[in-house]
């Protein structure tokens, strides 16, 4: 039920300012209710979504199967912790792994979780089974990417926003330059401990930075010849956000609506998250082969949430929903739409200077320096104008709405976002 009341918003922003911590600056807008690619505000305004929840809810909101399936489990069975069986994980293990051509999944809840379990798999096998000498495991990372916020993830960030007065950091990663094969090879020959090669195959937070054709097989190619891990973090990209079902497939043209071929780059540990769980409910999962997995036994991780059986309930009609209404296939006519008729307002305007993207994952860059305001100002008047977005380091904003979107409203988009900006031309 939507609330008419002018001062809900006002409200709502009030108390989550009193009582909650100030960790994320939202766009001051209070939702209350979503459906597809819309989204309602507590005084009843209706507006295109076009983060998606940082891509948790490519299914779009509110997927009325997604729904059913968790409605229908949470009246069963909710929680048993891996104390004990139950009869849905096991369902969805052998799901998901078939689903993306793994052997082995490790479920988890959210995407920093994924990536923690993967970054232990990565060293506990270098000990056990390349003979790596103790604590002396070395993960290659990219510079300017985004794993999440714990800890250890921050220790191989280089953004001090979310790294400074959180030491001491974690030791045992090499950062090197993202997009440049030539600096992970000088990385692996300096240095003889490396274990693994950790990487966004489309790094998000750092502005939707797409790699140059044919990077990510050159890079699977080198950890191939070196014996290094190659782990591949599609928490964002992942679960066909990017015109195919994962990121990771690359270049490759199989006209297959779920690109269920063989990709051309195949991790040797895949991450996921975010829309695996369809948006209503947190799932991740760790997927490799036989050999990797096999070195975790039981106490040496877990969760007491991860692999219950709302999750996987939800996860495995989550996958479905992807594969019935042919999303992957849908991001990428609808995200090749988008940048076309985009560069369309590059070519008009001197406040974009370039689009981006793969998919409907997509950013525009502001002609503006990052410590300018104009992005989020930006943002507020696309608000006013009935379509949420966010800006990124300042001066770039993301659009990448619910892959359900179709042409007409992605074309009606593009018109609001386009006469926003040319009405805030200088």
């Amino acid at each position: 039920m939507l609330v008419k009341d002018n001062n809900a918003s006002n409200k709502a922003i009030t108390l989550e300012e009193k009582y909650g911590a100030h960790n994320y600056h939202p766009l001051p807008v209070v939702l209350n209710k979503g459906e597809g690619v819309y989204v309602w505000d507590v005084e009843g305004k209706k507006y295109y979504d076009f983060l998606s929840a940082y891509s948790a809810v490519n299914q779009g909101h509110c997927h009325p199967r997604i729904i059913g399936s968790l409605k229908d489990q949470a009246e069963r069975l909710t929680l048993t912790s891996r104390a004990f069986y139950n009869d849905q994980l096991g369902e969805y293990e052998k799901y998901v792994t078939e689903f993306f051509g793994f052997d082995k999944v490790l479920p988890m809840n959210t995407g920093a979780e994924a990536v923690e379990t993967a970054i232990k798999l990565c060293r506990k096998y270098a000990y056990e089974k390349k003979n790596i000498a103790q604590e002396k495991a070395q993960i290659i990372v990219c510079e300017n990417n985004f794993h999440g916020r714990t800890t250890t993830i921050i220790s191989f960030s280089n953004d001090e926003t979310a790294r400074k007065n959180f030491g001491p950091y974690t030791p045992g990663f090499i950062k090197i330059p993202y997009n440049d094969t030539e600096a992970l090879e000088k990385a692996i020959k300096e240095n003889d401990h490396i274990a693994g090669f950790l990487v966004e195959p489309i790094q998000g937070e750092a502005g939707v930075f797409v790699p140059s054709e044919g990077y990510l097989k050159k890079a699977l190619d080198i950890c191939k010849k070196n014996d290094i891990l190659f782990i591949a973090d599609e928490v964002q990209t992942g679960i066909a956000r990017t015109g195919r079902l994962l990121a990771t497939c690359g270049n490759c043209d199989c006209p297959d609506k779920n690109c269920s071929g063989t990709p051309e780059v195949k991790p040797d540990i895949l991450i996921l998250g975010k829309a695996l769980s369809g948006g209503v409910y947190p799932v991740s999962a760790v997927l490799t082969n036989n050999e990797i997995m096999e070195v975790i036994k039981p106490g040496q991780h877990g969760s007491t949430f991860g692999g219950n059986p709302l999750a996987s309930a939800v996860a495995m009609e989550a996958l479905r929903v992807v594969k019935d209404e042919n999303l992957a296939e849908n991001a990428d006519e609808m995200g090749k739409l988008f940048r076309k008729e985009m560069n369309k307002l590059v070519e008009k305007s001197d406040l974009v200077t370039m689009v981006r993207g793969k998919g409907l994952l997509n950013a525009i860059v502001i002609n503006e320096s990052e410590d300018s305001s104009m992005a989020w100002n930006i943002c507020l008047k696309l608000r006013d104008n009935g379509l949420l977005a966010k800006p990124t380091h300042g001066n770039i904003i993301r659009f990448a709405p619910p892959l359900v979107i179709t042409k007409d409203q992605l074309l009606e988009c593009v018109k609001i976002i386009q006469d926003t900006i040319l009405s805030m031309e200088p």
